[in-house]
């Protein structure tokens, strides 16, 4: 049972960082419940300190995730518009077959959404889909971080229990 609390806590972990990209997935939360259910193994000992602390980072980062990018669209002129049409270019960029087709997506989506707010103003639309962007690849970056470290440290608690586990 330890060893499938093991690899399924890893796989969480992994998703974690996907999840830094995707808006579907909370990434930092999902790679924190990897942490999560790797202590609830009989092998690995619980350690709330640490379970608490990394969970106050997640539970921030996930907050960040939300004002961040709103953050950049208004210090750039933008509305919500372009929020929104940053998520569904995000979303379409993931699906197209287009090699780094979300970056080009979320800003392709922030400018038409910036569009249908004001289809008069190019020139604030442009500026208000570069904030939107800047604050979706701010908030995603942080999100990439903090999911790697918990990936991190996941893998380095794995190593210390390695014999227990059979690595």
């Amino acid at each position: 049972m330890d060893i499938f609390l093991a690899v399924i806590g890893l796989l969480l972990a992994f998703i974690g960082i996907i999840g830094a990209f995707l808006p579907v997935l909370p990434g930092p939360l999902t790679g924190w419940v990897g942490l999560l259910v790797l202590h609830l193994s009989d092998t690995v000992p619980m350690n709330w300190v640490f379970l608490g602390i990394t969970l106050a980072i997640a539970i921030l980062i996930w907050v960040l995730d939300y004002i961040i990018p709103a953050m950049g669209t208004k210090k750039f002129g933008g509305s919500k518009y372009g929020v929104i049409g940053t998520t569904i270019g995000l979303i379409i960029g993931l699906l197209s077959p287009i090699p780094l087709g979300f970056l080009i997506g979320a800003f392709v989506g922030a400018f038409v959404g910036e569009m249908i707010y004001d289809s008069k103003d190019r020139k604030r639309a442009t500026k208000a889909a570069f904030g939107s962007f800047l604050g979706f690849l701010t908030s995603a970056f942080l999100k990439f971080i903090v999911a790697t470290v918990f990936l991190g440290l996941y893998v380095m608690k794995l190593w210390e229990y390695r014999e227990i586990f059979g690595l």
